[in-house]
């Protein structure tokens, strides 16, 4: 485990922005990336009947559909041990492989940096 001061202000800013979403939208997961200009964009899980994605594809998505042309890193709040494989691709899709993703649990603590790759 992470002690999360000991990050980095802008990880650390992200791990309480993906919190913030997960505690605030009451969804299993929350999650927030930021792009190459510094940009931010927090997400929660969105489980429509038509539409199914996690809080990290979210987050990735609206990055995209706001211009972001790349990431610097990404954050998940979950119950998970780990980020879903289908979550490390969407971060790696936009920021590439070496793109690091803070896992983190529900109490903001980090248990693990993995890379998109």
């Amino acid at each position: 485990m992470t002690d999360s001061s000991a990050l980095d202000p802008e990880d650390r800013k992200i791990v309480t922005l993906a919190r913030s979403a997960r505690a605030r939208n009451g969804v299993p997961e929350g999650a927030a990336v930021r792009d190459e200009t510094g940009r931010t964009y927090a997400a929660g899980t969105v489980a429509l009947d038509s539409l199914k994605l996690s809080a990290l594809q979210t987050a990735v998505a609206m990055a995209v559909a706001s211009g972001a042309k790349s990431l610097e890193a990404a954050a998940v709040v979950t119950d998970a041990e780990s980020a879903a494989e289908a979550d490390l691709a969407a971060v790696r899709d936009l920021g590439g492989p070496g793109t690091p993703v803070l896992v983190a649990g529900p109490d903001g603590t980090v248990r693990a940096t993995v890379t998109a790759g």
